[in-house]
Parts: structure tokens; sequence; C-alpha cells
């Protein structure tokens, strides 16, 4: 950041503001999202978070980097927005048909997925030294979905602190508190993420696009797309499970996930899947489209996100939002 470009920006040069702010635009949102769990929701505050940053560049004293500057810009408009309008929860979709009874029933209804191909957009940067995290970890969905169980600030420490891996005196300055309210907050949000870490193992996760996530996730299709059950059956863990946000439908254990597998393709009938390869949270993914019989195009029937352990597939999620093939920039059909 020059001087130059700073004072241009304070005078309301447009395109200088811009040159400033565009190398932190993807990481903001994806901050964004891990705040929120929702990517809709995530467009709205980035834009919010710039606006105010436009707004405020003349109170910007320099004292922070620029880039701690907007991620305490954007922090506390996502609280702001979980604060004034509580925790907004989608309309539960009606199903096309009748589901089987769930095993459990998610409060996370509003999780979306995020575009390995907005990840990629990133620059590489490298986090400070209190950074407790993988990078693949803190976008993978398990994680996000953590985050939402959190108080909302307590969430916010955890990730300014343990993710981007600024000092307790940094994130206490970006919240407007003091260092001995964000040691409590951290404390307790870690306490909480350990007991899910735990739980769900990342360890255990295949690695991204290795050899034996590429196989499982192949030998899932080919099942999913021939309508073999036992062969879907067959790549799950015993404790697997089945989740379809925003319905708050959860099938834990092959026997839920059999149960609700078979209940859909009873109702897709004669109509044929397809299935086309994307990735989401960077986990292996499958835009899914049904076509009428006798009928060339396919039309969007969600996106499928597998998380895949190191032997089988522990887990399947299968978002059913309406604007998901534009996000993944997958076709509105298939031909």
């Amino acid at each position: 950041m020059t001087t130059d470009l700073l004072e241009r920006a304070r005078h309301g040069d447009g395109q200088a503001f811009r040159e400033l702010t565009d190398p932190y635009r993807h990481e903001l949102h994806v901050h964004c999202y891990r705040m929120l769990g929702s990517l809709t929701d995530a467009e709205d505050m980035l834009q919010e978070t710039l606006l105010a940053a436009w707004r405020g560049l003349a109170g910007f004293a320099g004292r922070a980097s620029l880039r701690a500057w907007l991620y305490r810009i954007a922090t506390n408009r996502c609280l702001n927005a979980l604060r004034d309008a509580g925790r907004r929860r989608p309309p539960e979709p009606t199903p096309s048909f009748d589901p089987p009874e769930p095993t459990h029933r998610g409060d996370v209804t509003w999780l979306q997925p995020y575009p390995d191909r907005l990840l990629e957009q990133i620059a590489e940067s490298t986090p400070g030294p209190e950074a407790g995290y993988h990078a693949r970890e803190t976008i993978e969905l398990a994680f996000i979905a953590g985050l939402q169980h959190l108080p909302p600030r307590q969430a916010a420490v955890l990730v300014l602190r343990d993710v981007l891996g600024y000092s307790t005196a940094d994130v206490a300055d970006m919240l407007g508190t003091t260092p001995t309210v964000v040691k409590g907050a951290l404390q307790r949000a870690r306490a909480h993420l350990d007991r899910e870490r735990r739980d769900r193992n990342p360890e255990c996760l295949a690695l991204p696009e290795s050899p034996r996530e590429r196989e499982l996730s192949r030998r899932f299709a080919d099942a999913f797309i021939a309508g073999d059950v036992d062969g879907i059956l067959t790549l799950l863990t015993g404790d697997a499970w089945l989740a379809m946000p925003p319905a708050p439908h959860e099938y834990h254990g092959r026997a839920a996930v059999a149960s609700m597998v078979t209940t859909f393709l009873t109702w897709r009938g004669r109509r044929g899947v397809r299935l086309i390869p994307t990735r989401a949270n960077t986990q292996p993914a499958f835009g899914c489209y049904l076509t009428a019989p006798g009928e060339t195009s396919g039309y969007p029937a969600g996106l499928l996100v597998l998380t895949v352990g190191q032997h089988r597939i522990r887990g399947i999620t299968w978002f059913l939002h309406d604007d998901v093939p534009p996000r993944f920039a997958l076709p509105d059909t298939t031909r």
C-alpha cells in the first residue's frame, strides 16, 4: 500500500480504492462465509464491508495494517447482522416425495457450500503465529457448521485468533473489548470445537484430490447413477450420515441412509440421473440432474458433497438450494 494510493482513495478516487482493497476481497468473502455459514449472506456482508470501508477511509489512521482494518470492519458487520436479525433460517423446502423419518433434525439449515473455484482466487498468505488450524480444515463443511453452533463473538474470536493468527491484543482491538475477555471467549470456543474435532477426526479424511478420494468419489457416482443402493452402502462407514440443508432432515447410520436413498430412487422412477463433478469446501462434489424418460435435458436436483475418509465415505451433504448451479459454474440444464 502506497501513501499516494491511499491519499487518492481518501479524496474519492474509486479506482485507487479498488486497487487498495481488491487484494483482500476474496479472503474477506471467505471470512464472512465462515462467520455466517451462508454464501448468500457472505456476499451481502462483503459488499457492506467495502461500502463501510469506502465511507470510513478518512478515519483509517494506519496504526494497523489495511488488511487488519478491513477484517475489523467485516467481523463487526457480521456480528451486527447476527445480532440485529437473529439467525435467519431459510424456509424448509417442501419435498417432492414423502421422506422417511429422520434420525436427527439439524439446526444449521442455512449452511451453504463454498465453491473451490473461488478459493483458488485467494492469494497465498501465511497466517500469523497464533493460527491453530490447517487451512483446509477451516473451510470444510464440518468446521463451518461447528462455528455456527458457537455464540457469534466466540466464533469471531476463534476465527481471528486460531484461523487468521491475529494476536490477543489485535483481536481485542478489532472487537472493541479487552484481552481478558478475548482469552475467556477463546478458551470456551476452543473447548467446544475441540470436542467436535475429536468426533469428526479430520486426520482420518482422505487428502484432497488424492487417488483414494478420486476412487471413492467415482465409485459413489457410478452407484448413485445406477440406483445401486447396496453399492452405495458398501462405500460408507458404519456411522455415515446424510444431511439435506436447507431441510433439517439428517440420516445417521447405514440403515437410515439406505432408507432415504431408496425413497429417492423409488420416487425417481424411470428418470435418469446425471452427475457433473465439481468441488466444494475442498471436498469432492457433484451437481445432480434428473432427466425424464425419452428426454435429453437434465434439470438440477441439488449438489452432493462427499466427506471422504481414508477407507470409506463418512458423510453425504445433499444441498437442495435452487441457486447452486450458477455459483458453481454448473449449467442450468444438461444435454
